[in-house]
């Protein structure tokens, strides 16, 4: 093994310039595949996290996921009668007799739920008018099913409690009027009633959207002011396990009726577009590997050649195929490690580098940086598949020196 060690190394030696050409082939084919999967693993757990952290696991809302048959079908349900031009039942949107369907939903054990009602409104202050969404809330139960507590500037949801007519509005919205805490602003409801409401408390996500358009009132005056009494149009659910949030929300679709969303299925389409991105990714990175390793072919291929001779001596002297083989296998060991090596610190230092480039984005209004994924998964992933693609491109060239005659190749040599 000493031997088939020592030879292989001074079979590399031999080529200096086409082993460091090698060497950096799979060193920058490493490199570039952890920078680029540690920027889109880091971006998809930034993206995940934001998701299960600021939105709802589950949501139920106002609504049924199929319609509801008409009384005039169910009438004939069995009979030989076609209806034509039915005029559907006009409902009244909302959660009935929400209360009671709360009290059910918060029993379920693992996890926190709270009511809402959503709605829309114009906000006027020093004769600017804007439109924002206003969320009706009881501010007790939202703390636990919300991240907006640690977004506040000022205030908190609590202080929605120390003025019934007190309004929350984000750092966004508040720029555009020019208002500040304390200030009152007229708020005015589809339904053409207007309130004037003090800013008790401002917030600040990051999400320019968020900020700008979104809104806290008591969950009291909400249903006074859109003329809703008594009524809620969605539970926010938070879970101890979001892992769960399907299963949840079944069972309470089934109780309940209304529709009941997890984060999962309100996120599907984005989350099959974070796998097709990860597979392009994978198969970008893995082919500049594989790209890499024809370098390790070309290498030993030429070493094979030229080392005809010297092999066919070899054999003559006792050496057997698999011996010839693995002299060759442990040199594309050798280039694969190396260049492993080599590719993994200059990788680190790319992350590194990517780590400090900070994001810039209109609807980001906080500082951020470039998220990255530090995970040694992903090095050692990086590294076996440049072990693996060094070891096949030099098993190709080992299998033919093994082959060689050494009758025939001294025999032509004398």
């Amino acid at each position: 093994m000493n031997l088939a060690v020592s030879i292989a190394l001074s079979h590399l030696l031999s080529r200096r310039r086409q082993t460091l050409v090698s060497l950096a082939g799979i060193g920058l084919g490493v490199a570039f595949f952890l920078a680029v999967s540690a920027l889109m693993r880091g971006s998809e757990q930034d993206f995940m996290r934001r998701l299960v952290d600021n939105s709802a696991h589950i949501t139920v809302y106002d609504e049924f996921r199929l319609a509801k048959p008409q009384a005039a079908e169910l009438a004939a349900a069995h009979g030989a009668v076609e209806i034509h031009g039915v005029k559907p039942e006009t409902e009244v949107r909302g959660i009935r007799q929400y209360k009671q369907k709360l009290d059910f939903v918060s029993r379920l054990p693992g996890l926190r739920v709270a009511p809402v009602l959503l709605g829309q409104a114009i906000f006027t202050f020093a004769g600017k008018d804007l439109g924002a969404a206003i969320n009706g809330v009881e501010p007790d139960l939202m703390k636990n099913v919300s991240t907006i507590d640690q977004y506040f500037v000022s205030g908190s949801l609590a202080s929605l409690h120390s003025d019934p007519d007190g309004i929350i509005i984000g750092t966004g919205l508040a720029d555009k009027f020019r208002a500040k805490l304390g200030d009152k602003i007229s708020v005015t409801s589809p339904t053409g009633l207007v309130r004037v409401m003090k800013i008790v408390a401002l917030f600040r996500t990051g999400t320019a959207s968020y900020d700008e358009g979104q809104t806290f009132i008591i969950l009291k005056r909400a249903q006074t002011l859109l003329g809703r009494p008594n009524v809620a149009n969605r539970f926010i659910l938070k879970l101890d396990d979001p892992a769960r949030a399907p299963v949840v929300a079944g069972q309470i679709e089934r109780a309940l009726g209304y529709k009941s969303q997890s984060w999962q299925e309100a996120s599907e389409d984005i989350m099959n577009l974070v796998k097709i991105r990860n597979i392009i990714m994978y198969s970008v990175v893995a082919a500049t590997l594989i790209v890499a390793a024809f370098g390790i072919y070309n290498v030993i291929s030429t070493v094979v050649l030229e080392k005809t001779r010297d092999i066919a001596i070899l054999k003559s002297i006792g050496f057997h195929a698999r011996d010839i083989r693995l002299i060759f296998l442990i040199e594309g060991a050798v280039l694969g490690l190396v260049g492993s090596v080599l590719g993994t610190g200059l990788g680190l230092a790319l992350m590194a580098g990517l780590a400090r480039v900070e994001v810039k984005s209109p609807f980001i209004t906080t500082q951020a940086f470039l998220p990255i994924y530090w995970g040694w998964d992903q090095m050692a992933l990086a590294a076996g598949f440049a072990m693996g693609s060094a070891l096949i491109a030099a098993y190709l060239p080992a299998r033919k020196g093994g082959r060689v005659r050494p009758v025939d190749i001294l025999r032509g040599a004398a």
